[in-house]
C-alpha cells in the first residue's frame, strides 16, 4: 500500500523539523551552551519550539497514514497535512518571537489541536464503521 499524501506532508514537516533543530544548534553555539539549556532563556525558548513540534507532529502523521490506508479522501488528507504544517509554522514563529502568549503561538496551538481532534475522530469513525 502506498501513502503518497502522507509522504508529502511528512517530507515537508521533516524539513520544518530540521529547520527548528538547526535553530537549536545555532543558538547552542552562539550562546556557548554545550548541554541542556544552561539556564539561558533564549536556549530554553528554542528547545521548547523544537520540542513542542516533536510532541505533536508524529501522532498526527501516524493518524494521517492510517486514514490514507483506510481510503480517506485526498482532500481531507491534504487539509489535515496543510493545517498541521500551517499550525506548526504559526506556533514556531509565535513562540520563537516571545515566550509569552502571542497570536501565532495561540493560533498554532489551537489549529494543531483541531487537526489532532479531527484526525483522531476520523480514525475512530473509520474503526467503528468497520466493526
Amino acid at each position: 500500500m502506498q501513502a503518497p499524501i502522507t509522504a508529502l506532508w511528512a517530507g515537508l514537516l521533516g524539513l520544518l523539523m530540521l529547520a527548528l533543530a538547526i535553530q537549536v544548534v545555532r543558538t547552542r553555539v552562539s550562546q556557548k551552551v554545550g548541554f541542556g539549556d544552561g539556564g539561558n532563556p533564549l536556549m530554553q525558548q528554542r528547545i521548547r519550539v523544537h520540542g513542542n513540534f516533536i510532541e505533536y507532529v508524529p501522532m498526527v502523521l501516524l493518524l494521517m497514514l492510517v486514514l490514507e490506508i483506510d481510503g480517506t479522501s485526498p482532500g481531507v488528507l491534504h487539509a489535515l497535512g496543510g493545517g498541521l504544517f500551517a499550525a506548526r509554522l504559526l506556533h514556531a514563529f509565535g513562540l520563537g518571537s516571545s515566550v509569552g502568549t502571542t497570536p501565532g503561538r495561540f493560533g498554532g496551538t489551537v489549529l494543531t489541536w483541531l487537526v489532532l481532534l479531527f484526525a483522531s475522530g476520523l480514525a475512530l469513525y473509520s474503526f467503528l464503521s468497520r466493526t
